[in-house]
């Protein structure tokens, strides 16, 4: 929300905001902006009859003061994807879903757009190298690239955020069952991506990966009015851990790695071929890409050790990721694990890890024993053991404990991979990293 904030101010918007609770990074890009609220709280005075309209996200809950006051004054209200379809209706909108991969893929687009002096605007998850914002609009780019998530629009607008865009261009990198406190079942998850696919203008593209049999499943039989196109991992090999792609010209060398990847490259050439870009202009731009921001990134390197943090919070993005880093750097792998979802709490999900670490030969499980989202919460380390099939599992719960344990491991050569959409409990990454491969034992 913030970053939409920052992004409509500079497009010449008065701009105000309520919430509860702002946190870091968000609290100093509102600062820097001049928007952030005199005082945080819910107050009737801010909702004026001057407001030409209100933008709702998830903290407002429906007997909010401010929303009760705002509805009788008839503002017209937007949940977050609301106002985005609405600012982008006369554009062509690629949507990327899927419950993995959409910022990486995303970011690709974008890099590949921009090295090629092309332009769209953007709505991503995350921040990425070379763009000060996650929000980009305008009123001249003809494309908007849209990361879909499937979490809820708002308290008062509860339908997935990507069934609101009415995509030109649509794209699914994967199903796996995520956001259970939302979706209480897998076939109740998966539906929303066949509610998706059905919410695609007609005439319009489904890009689908065509590895993912929840994916096959859905378009069975489907007689959509739009245009399908699979893809799978690109044609790759690796050399002295650095992986090249295959392609008409030769191999390419890339600055990331992991199968996965390969998937996520196919996805975006795929868009790019849409947007209008050759594939000489994308296999060009693609090998200056380093990734996006917490996906895989190499955070402190030198002979013997390696830090990596990744966004892993998924099931299927935790395997994806071990074994990314197993296969490509060949030693021992540290892996620590952050649960930190409300879905990775609730014991009928947790049977979704099975085998999660099954390559890696440290695994370790971080718990925040502050962290809101354990209230009322039961867990035990037997029943982890048996839901992730690891009886090597170790377990800590405060982040003194994991320093210790990290800054004092004994092993020499060896990746450590921190894997979390959390903090661990505000550990410093970067002094970890620069600590962990300063080591000598």
């Amino acid at each position: 929300m913030h970053s939409l904030a920052i992004e409509l101010k500079r497009l010449g918007y008065i701009v105000t905001g309520s919430d509860d609770a702002i946190y870091e990074p968000s609290k100093s890009s509102l600062i820097n902006n001049d928007i952030y609220p005199n005082k945080l709280g819910w107050f009737e005075s801010n909702i004026t009859d001057d407001l030409d309209f209100i933008i709702l996200g998830m903290h407002a809950k429906s007997d909010n003061s401010e929303l009760k006051l705002a509805k009788q004054k008839k503002i017209k209200i937007y949940s977050f994807p609301e106002f985005i379809f609405e600012y982008s209706k006369n554009k062509t909108r690629v949507v990327i879903a899927g419950s993995h991969g959409k910022t990486t893929i995303s970011s690709m687009i974008l890099h590949v757009l921009k090295d090629n002096g092309k332009y769209a605007d953007y709505l991503l998850g995350a921040k990425i190298e070379g763009l000060t914002n996650s929000v980009s609009l305008s009123q001249q780019n003809e494309f908007i690239i849209i990361e879909g998530d499937e979490y809820l629009s708002s308290r008062i607008h509860d339908i997935p955020k990507f069934h609101v865009y009415q995509p030109n261009i649509a794209l699914i990198s994967g199903i796996s069952w995520d956001h259970v406190n939302v979706f209480p079942t897998f076939n109740i998850y998966k539906n929303q991506f066949k509610i998706f696919i059905d919410k695609i203008v007609n005439g319009g593209v489904l890009i689908y990966n065509n590895n993912d049999l929840h994916i096959l499943s859905l378009l069975d039989g489907n007689q959509n009015y739009i245009r399908k196109i699979p893809y799978t991992e690109h044609n790759f090999l690796t050399r002295d851990g650095r992986f090249f792609i295959e392609t008409d010209e030769g191999l390419i060398p890339l600055k990331i790695f992991g199968k996965h990847n390969m998937e996520n490259l196919s996805a975006a050439k795929q868009v790019c071929n849409l947007i209008g870009l050759t594939d000489d202009q994308f296999y060009n731009s693609i090998r200056s890409f380093k990734g996006a921001s917490n996906r895989l990134e190499i955070v402190e390197t030198n002979s013997i050790r390696t830090v990596i943090k990744d966004f892993a919070h998924s099931p299927s993005k935790l395997k994806a990721s071990i074994d990314a880093v197993k296969s490509n750097f060949k030693v021992d792998l540290l892996a620590v694990y952050e649960l930190y979802t409300f879905s990775s709490f609730d014991e009928k999900f947790q049977n979704e890890y099975e085998e999660g670490f099954s390559s890696c030969d440290y695994p370790v499980i971080f718990i925040d024993k502050f962290n809101p989202k354990l209230k009322n919460r039961r867990f035990d380390e037997e029943s982890l053991k048996k839901s992730f099939k690891n009886d090597k599992i170790v377990f800590i719960y405060n982040k003194d404990e994991l320093n210790d344990y990290l800054i004092n491991f004994e092993k020499q050569k060896i990746c450590l991979l921190l894997m979390s959409s959390g903090k661990f409990g505000g550990l410093d990454i970067d002094l970890i990293a620069k600590n962990f491969c300063k080591y000598v034992g």
